[in-house]
């Protein structure tokens, strides 16, 4: 168990290194946030299951499995909470696209 939790691990930090290469050839905002929640969403989960595995079936490994289901709900909604808020304050990927005035009647 031990072996198949620190196997589980290092895909979860190769996942998020991967990620972070990502994020950086990025050119936008909403990209970035976009892939950001990826790598915090899915990463964090596959370290989060290498760790219960690695720990074997124990309160530990009961409390980490909570942590990653709360993760589950709180990190996507934060993430499109922040992306909201920036296409809502009017903060436009491109300089070129103009800004319609009745897109709040639509959000």
């Amino acid at each position: 168990m031990r072996i198949a939790g620190e196997i589980i691990i290092v895909i979860g930090v190769i996942f998020v290194l991967f990620g972070v290469i990502g994020l950086v050839r990025f050119e936008n905002f909403f990209k970035r946030i976009l892939t950001a929640a990826k790598i915090d969403t899915i990463g964090l989960i596959t370290i989060l299951i290498g760790v219960a595995v690695r720990s074997g079936i124990s309160f530990f490994s009961f409390k980490v499995l909570l942590l990653m289901g709360i993760l589950m709900i709180i990190n996507p909604l934060s993430s499109h909470m922040i992306a909201r808020a920036a296409f809502l304050s009017g903060y436009l990927v491109d300089t070129n696209l103009k800004r319609d005035s009745n897109i709040k009647d639509f959000l």
